[in-house]
């Protein structure tokens, strides 16, 4: 029993431990849902408890732009948001996780899975709906969104 006691311990503070985290959002240990935006493969991977749940097309950062990388827990979230930078753009089902970065939805899908945005993480309508309904549901700190090279 102590043997198994002494794992749980060992394995909850590398889980704990795990995660990139950022200065102005840290996320600490694992949570229910996570979504890492790979830059190189514009391609979003959606985890449920670890299990990779969907794979789906993004557009992160075109030249001269910037998606910052690191780990966060969103901020806050805004269903018919409108960008206040790029002349009320429309940024369907926005999930903020760094200042004014978002994942969105994007009326652009035939440029997913290529660079296209001023630096949010662009994704089709339809799945910025979904995933946007899972973290309404579930909370905002149950989320962790991840974006790496």
């Amino acid at each position: 029993m102590m043997n198994i006691l002494k794992f749980v311990v060992v394995a909850a503070a590398i889980f704990s431990s795990a995660g990139v985290s950022s200065a102005a959002s840290p996320v600490p240990g694992p949570v229910p849902h996570e979504v890492i935006v790979d830059i190189s493969s514009q391609t979003m991977e959606v985890y449920h408890y670890g299990q990779l749940e969907d794979v789906w097309p993004v557009s992160t950062a075109r030249r001269g732009k910037v998606t910052p990388r690191g780990s966060w827990s969103p901020n806050f979230l805004s269903k018919h948001h409108k960008s206040s930078r790029y002349n009320n753009a429309p940024m369907p089902n926005s999930i903020f996780y760094s200042g004014n970065y978002a994942i969105h939805g994007t009326n652009q899908e035939s440029k997913l899975g290529s660079v296209a945005s001023a630096g949010c993480v662009r994704l089709s309508v339809a799945n910025s709906k979904i995933l946007f309904d899972r973290v309404q549901r579930d909370g905002l700190k149950s989320f962790r969104v991840t974006v790496r090279d």
